[in-house]
Formats: structure tokens, sequence, C-alpha cells
């Protein structure tokens, strides 16, 4: 019964999805017109008028993530989260209250690489929500009592994780792969790290890594564009540069991925195993980024890719399997991801190494590759429809270093890509020699089938084993 649905829910996808784009495609899409411009303390701007719908988008991306935690893992996490406790004029019930009744919201968080902060308002509404905006970014108060309560709630977070390897398998993975280098810090840090952490902590943290110098602000919506560059001036040029150290300083690493290994974190009381094969990635600035997009898509980026055929539709092995490429700044990886029964453990790697396997030595043909083609296309232009997804994207020009190019190429650069082209995209992207593999599941039951793959080294993901 279950592959007759996949199958049906196959044919429904190609009729709404496929069939429409590849009956003919609209002009390629355009980023609209935009204005970029640095203050005199380094912080690059970028506006983007849109008088269609009177809202303003902002955006801000700050050089302050996980990669520069150091020993302090998941410090950068929680400096984000707490941007919003209180500033120099607003206490934290103040910016709440003051957001709610207008109806905005403003949201600030951390990745891997970078601190982002967020806000949604009505373009009436921006005397009140700009200069809030502002010294949430350039003068918060780390409220301790503040900080205590979200500390404990990311340590309740963390303990909860551990139930769900879905949840904990990218910390593993990246760890793994990147071993002591600073990608190699989970996000949200671990158990034993947050329990120390105290509002001078992110004080510190704040002040050595929250600068206008290599941080980047854009705003998208409806407004003047002479009378916004005025105000953006005026209030952000106050912001000070500090002499701290920042990740424009970070080297790219050197992955020791000369054999393939295995890395089987042992969840004593697991029913499945969750898996990852894979290895090196590329930058988010590779000149093949599209092409890497579309090859991927036929491997296991969408629904009807060879991976979730063969391991979910032909097979019931899974309920889902992917690839995915993970592109950052200085580096990235790219895994084969799905999960198992314990008991098929064994037959659904094989089988997922065998669709890999039938990419590198038989390629992609024509046919396939004009529908990969089709679904990137389609799947482009609604990434950057609204206000909020192009002030994203600004700031991410900023950080990974590409222009308005990669948008308007785009699908210029899907259509480029032929059989051949596809052929050599796999055999310089994907790699194929020395695998890594990341296992999570009942060690006890799984262990001997590791071994298979290569020389295995076992965690508990009851531990902070990151």
């Amino acid at each position: 019964m279950r592959k007759f649905i996949d199958r049906l829910i196959i044919l429904v996808l190609a009729y709404f999805i496929v069939i429409p784009f590849s009956m003919g495609q609209t002009a390629g899409f355009q980023l609209p017109e935009y204005e970029k411009f640095t203050l005199n303390n380094g912080l690059t701007v970028y506006m983007m008028q849109q008088a269609e719908v009177p809202t303003i988008s902002f955006s801000a991306l700050i050089p302050a993530g996980a990669i520069q935690d150091g020993e302090n893992s998941g410090i950068s996490f929680l400096t984000a989260a707490a941007l919003q406790f209180g500033t120099e004029n607003y206490s934290k019930s103040e910016i709440e209250e003051a957001l709610d009744f207008i109806g905005a919201n403003l949201n600030s968080s951390s990745t891997k690489e970078y601190a982002q902060v967020s806000a949604r308002f009505a373009s009436k509404d921006t005397e009140t929500v700009l200069p809030i905006i502002k010294e949430v970014i350039t003068a918060p108060k780390f409220d301790a009592e503040e900080v205590e309560k979200e500390r404990k709630r990311m340590i309740s977070n963390l303990e909860r994780d551990r139930e769900s390897p879905r949840s904990v398998i990218s910390s593993y993975w990246e760890k793994f792969l990147f071993a002591d280098h600073a990608y190699g810090n989970p996000a949200r840090g671990t158990v034993s790290t947050v329990e120390s952490f105290t509002a001078s902590d992110l004080e510190s943290f704040y002040q050595q890594h929250y600068a206008p110098d290599n941080s980047a602000i854009a705003l998208v919506g409806d407004f003047d564009l002479a009378e916004m560059k005025t105000k953006i001036e005026e209030m952000f040029s106050s912001w000070e540069k500090t002499s701290g150290n920042n990740s424009a300083n970070l080297n790219e690493p050197e992955l020791a991925l000369d054999s393939s290994r295995v890395m089987l974190v042992n969840k004593g009381d697991a029913r499945e195993t969750t898996f990852l094969i894979g290895g090196k990635g590329v930058k988010r600035d590779n000149p093949d980024y599209v092409a890497i997009q579309v090859v991927n898509t036929v491997l296991g980026g969408r629904f009807t890719s060879w991976l979730n055929d063969e391991l979910r539709v032909n097979t019931g092995l899974t309920y889902g399997a992917n690839s995915r490429f993970t592109p950052m700044k200085y580096a990235g990886t790219f895994a084969i991801s799905t999960f198992t029964a314990t008991e098929n453990t064994e037959e659904t790697i094989d089988r997922a190494l065998q669709v890999y396997e039938r990419m590198h030595s038989e390629g992609i043909d024509e046919e396939t590759l004009t529908s990969a083609k089709n679904y990137v296309k389609g799947q482009f232009p609604p990434n950057y429809e609204t206000s909020r997804q192009l002030a994203g994207l600004l700031t991410q020009m900023f950080w990974y270093g590409f222009d308005e190019n990669y948008i308007n190429t785009f699908q210029a650069n899907v259509e480029e890509l032929d059989t051949q082209k596809a052929q050599q995209i796999i055999e310089q992207y994907f790699p194929k020699e020395n695998l890594q593999f990341l296992l999570i599941g009942k060690s006890e039951d799984i262990k001997s089938i590791a071994q298979k793959y290569g020389e295995v080294v076992e965690k508990e993901i009851t531990e902070d084993g990151f």
C-alpha cells in the first residue's frame, strides 16, 4: 500500500511541478535594484525599495557565531538569544510590549558562522521599531536573571535532544569531520559548557565579537531611499569598532579524510539506526554551486530522487532519504542521510552506496537531468519573493561573497548544464573515495556492521561527545 501511495504522490508532483515548467519557462528571475554603501565604522548597508506593500523587513549579520566560541561552546548561541533581554533605554518587557502593540516582530539567533537579527514591521511604525533594533544590536544589557532562565532552557533542550538522533547528528558529523577546527564547535554548545555561563561571560563575548566592521544590515520595503539612508547613518554611525578577533581571520580547515572511518554513537534504547555517509563538500562561493545543486537534486535533493526512490518507494526501508551539501564560508560538507530499523541497517547502507556508485559509474541521462533542471528552476523564484527573504539574501551575499549575478544568471546557469558537465561535477565534487560514516543506534547490534565500512570510533549519546 505504501508503494502505491508513494507512486501516486510522485505522479501528482510531476503534474503540478515538472509538467508546467517543461511546457515553457518564464523569463529568468532578476534581483530588484538595491543600493549598497559602507559607513565610516565599517558597517555595510543594503537598501532595496519596494513600495508594493507598506512593510519593511530588516536583517543584520554579525560575525559572532559558533566558530568564535573557542572552549566556551554555545556562548554565541546564548549571547544572540540574550540580545533582546533589555538595552540601555528599553527593558525586556518594554521591547516586547512595544512590538506586540503594533504587530511587529523581532528575532535574534546565531548559527555556526554568524549571529543574526531580523525584524518585520509596518512602514508607519519605523520611528518606533528602528530605535529598538538599533539598541538590541549595539547596546544590549545582559540581565542576569533573564540570562539564567535562558541558560536553563538551553540545558533542558540539550538534554532532551539526546533522545532524538536526528537532533544531534549534525553536531556529531561536524565534529567528526572538522575535529579541533572551529567548524567542529556545536552551534548550541554542550551541557557541560553551558552550565558555567554567566551574564558577564555573555557581555565579554559581545564586546569582543559584536562590531560594525565585517557586519552588514539590510532593509527591504516601503520607504524613501534618501530618508532611510540618512536615518541609518545617524543611528548606526555611533556603533564603535572593537579590537576583538573576528571570523575574517579564520583559516580553511584541512580535513584528514585519507581513509574511510566510522563514528558509532551508542544509544542503548534505539530501535533505529540514523546515519550519514559523505565527506568534504564545497564553500558557498564555489563557481559550480548551481550545477552542484542540480546534480544533487537527482541524487537526493527532492522526493523523487534516486535515493528516496530506492530506499523508500522500492524497498520500504525508510520513510525518507536525502543528500545535501552544507556550504559555509570557509568549508563545506556533503552527506547522504536517512534512518531505518536496526535490523535493516546493513541493507539500507549498502543500497544507499549502490545508488551513489551508480551515479558515479553511469552518470545522469538527458531525461533525468532535464527533469531536475526544471524542478530547480521552479523552486528558485519562490525563495526570493518576500521582503524578508530579500533582506536575508542581501546579508548572505555580503557574508559569502557572491553578488546579484548568482540570482540574475541562475536560470541560464541551470540551462547550460548538460550531461557531460554533470558527469564532471559528480567526479569533482561528490566524494567517492574514503567516505566517512556516522551511525547513531544500538551499538551492540550494529558494531559488527559498522566495522565493515571503516575504522570505528565509539561514543555514547548520553555524554557530551561532540
